[in-house]
């Protein structure tokens, strides 16, 4: 019998997803689901991260101290050497849902590991925590946008990633409220150790839930054909990076992203010191070093959360327009211009004021546009490619942009350069990545004609062998 019913749950859910095509982007009938997991699934990944990148500060200052950040970023990139090749191997024995799972499960012993350190209050805990939190986020996210290529066509990326995205964005502004609010509550850092191992169980489950309902598409055809093996399949991913010139212009826009982005948050950190140290002068406070704390880590608190906020509505109602009327170019592109805005300024000389707000601008273009835009550029690559040389791309490479920043103001330092100077050698980096983008959406334009031509040849060779007609034994023997 009909269940009337049905047609009215039907109506109503292409109804709402409808509606939230018109305000989000174009999600089309039976791809619901698929982008409401993902976006779920994102959305725990960040909340676990943010907690984690919060438990970090006070671990670091408690068992190591402030001054041993600065070596973070170098044993970070050593770590991600040794993290390639292991990586690789991974992914020879397993398909790539048991590779996410044992990844996870990993981490995931870590965390209990890390743990048991600080109720032991072994020494160098912080600073080995904090070296891992940096490799933790990296490796997540980028495993996350990988399984995301493989489950979607060029075509379902273009539309639906700038959505996903706003995952990233809501897990950022959540997880950054749920760890102050727990914090508040005063709990201990082993509390909250627990807390985001609980959330990255609910990330593996949620990877589950994609395995065994969305390897399939509504529509009951693969959501991506799979990549034929290929010589490339017994390299690991540095040698695949190092291989194709594709991936190295996207190896070369992540390294230069980074460089540009820790020599400006070094800008900012200067104008901040400068700041917290000229409202000291003017208050009547006796304790320079509380007054000076305090000061840093309201401005910071209010600059992150502005970020997250002005990110999340730049990822919900800009980013998949930007993409749709400019395509990749205009995306790729959007960041290192508003990047130019805010050096420019600094260069001109603005003041503390102007330069946070311009700084706010290029922080929330790049954890929103710039993010789907890096998502964007693994559509048109092979299997190996988007699981192996992203994660190569996503971990060393941009690791590798942070020790050269690191060098950058080293440098800058002993050469006594100003705050204007620093972005004046910004500026030059800017011109060369505005380049490397133009030349990086050219190829993925390419990669992606590619594609389609040998998609269509398939299709094509398909049809020609299912319709022609069968031959003809008896006549075949006919004298």
């Amino acid at each position: 019998m009909h269940d009337p019913s049905k047609n009215e749950n039907n109506g109503m859910k292409q109804w709402l997803s409808h509606r939230l095509s018109r305000v989000l982007g174009d999600i089309r009938p039976g791809e619901g689901s698929l982008v409401l997991l993902l976006t779920t699934n994102l959305t725990l990944a960040l909340v676990c991260y943010y907690v984690l990148k919060t438990v970090r500060e006070p671990l670091i200052l408690a068992t190591g101290g402030a001054e041993l950040k600065t070596y973070a970023a170098g044993v970070q990139a050593v770590a991600l050497m040794g993290a390639v090749p292991a990586y690789a191997w991974l992914t020879d024995r397993f398909d790539r849902f048991q590779a996410v799972r044992w990844l996870l499960l990993t981490f995931l012993g870590c965390i209990e590991l890390f743990f048991l350190l600080v109720t032991l209050a072994v020494p160098m805990t912080g600073f080995a925590f904090y070296v891992w939190v940096g490799i933790f986020s990296l490796v997540v996210v980028a495993q996350f946008w990988s399984v995301a290529n493989d489950l979607m066509s060029k075509e379902q990326g273009e539309r639906l990633f700038p959505i996903v995205a706003i995952g990233a964005s809501v897990g950022s502004l959540a997880g950054a409220q749920l760890a102050s609010r727990l914090f508040a509550l005063q709990l201990t850092v082993p509390w909250l150790l627990q807390i985001s191992a609980g959330l990255l169980v609910l990330h593996v489950f949620l990877y589950r839930r994609i395995e065994h309902h969305l390897t399939l598409t509504d529509a009951g055809t693969p959501a991506s054909p799979p990549t034929p093996s290929s010589p490339m399949a017994r390299r690991n991913g540095l040698q695949l990076v190092l291989a194709n010139p594709y991936l190295l212009l996207i190896a070369a826009l992540m390294l230069i992203l980074n460089l540009v982005n820790t020599v400006g948050e070094y800008i900012l950190a200067d104008f901040v010191r400068s700041a917290a140290e000229q409202a000291f002068a003017h208050s009547t406070d006796t304790n320079k070093k509380r007054f000076i704390q305090s000061y840093i880590g309201q401005t910071y608190g209010d600059f992150f959360s502005l970020v997250n906020v002005l990110g999340l509505l730049l990822q919900a109602f800009l980013a998949s327009r930007l993409v749709k009327w400019g395509g990749t170019r205009a995306a790729l592109l959007a960041l290192p211009l508003v990047a130019l805005g805010t050096y420019g300024l600094a260069v001109t000389g603005a003041g503390f004021a102007l330069f946070r707000l311009a700084k706010m601008a290029e922080n929330a273009t790049d954890y929103s546009i710039m993010n789907t835009a890096k998502a964007l550029l693994w559509l048109p690559t092979s299997r190996e490619e988007k699981y192996r040389g992203k994660q190569t791309v996503d971990t060393f490479f941009v690791r590798a942009g942070d020790v050269l920043a690191a060098a950058v103001v080293f440098l800058g330092l002993k050469f006594n350069l100003a705050r204007a100077q620093f972005a004046t050698v910004n500026l030059a980096i800017i011109l060369v990545w505005v380049g490397v983008a133009i030349a990086l959406a050219r190829r993925y334009q390419r990669s992606a004609d590619q594609t389609n031509q040998a998609a269509q040849a398939m299709a094509q060779t398909q049809s020609r062998t299912t319709t022609s007609p069968p031959s003809n034994p008896v006549s075949s023997n006919a004298p």
